[in-house]
């Protein structure tokens, strides 16, 4: 067996458990947050066969693209006003990040 760390936007979470759970995969979802951006990530946790992780993974690559988003940049620290008055810059969201680790024991008490 094999278990799927999958962390993805908050924005591909609903359907992303939707997707999964249609398929039959049994998923635990915790509230995480990123560290570039500071925003809101979800945290799937799912244990599969070792045969049907390439399903997993392809349901995981299809319901979570990246794309493209404008963000304001914040102040720096030791800004000067008026002469930190930076444009706004484009930057890729979404997609996921998925670790896959080999299960020893799975109990379901």
């Amino acid at each position: 067996m094999k278990l799927l760390f999958a962390i993805v936007s908050d924005e591909d979470s609903n359907i992303l458990a939707d997707n999964l759970n249609r398929e039959g995969f049994g998923t635990t979802k915790l509230c995480s947050s990123g560290g570039f951006l500071k925003s809101g990530n979800t945290t799937f946790l799912i244990a599969t066969d070792d045969t049907k992780v390439d399903r997993a993974l392809g349901i995981i690559g299809d319901t979570c693209k990246s794309r493209r988003r404008m963000i304001a940049p914040e102040k720096l620290p030791g800004s000067f006003g008026a002469f930190n008055m930076a444009m706004p810059i484009e930057v890729n969201v979404g997609g996921a990040t998925v670790f896959t680790l080999n299960i020893e024991q799975f109990l379901k008490l």
